[in-house]
């Protein structure tokens, strides 16, 4: 597939692997927001996450917690 044209395209990506993991998983946003709280970002609620995930908006910070609550490793960029 190839790195993302543009911004807007990435974010669509990057927002679509992360709900799709949730899924994968079995987890909810509240689920996410649990695990977020071990990994520093203790101020993550439901309805935060599906906002940033909604809008396809978030910091580094907020992706590298979320691949390291979902327990992610090795993960291709062509997989975004």
């Amino acid at each position: 597939m190839g790195l993302a044209k543009s911004e807007e395209e990435l974010r669509d990506r990057l927002s679509r692997f992360v709900k799709a993991e949730l899924k994968r998983g079995k987890l909810t946003y509240a689920d996410l927001a649990e695990k977020l709280e071990g990994h520093g970002l203790p101020n993550e609620s439901e309805t935060t996450i599906k906002a940033k995930l909604k809008r396809g908006t978030f910091a580094a910070t907020f992706l590298v917690a979320t691949l390291a609550a979902l327990e992610l490793t090795g993960i291709d960029l062509a997989d975004l």
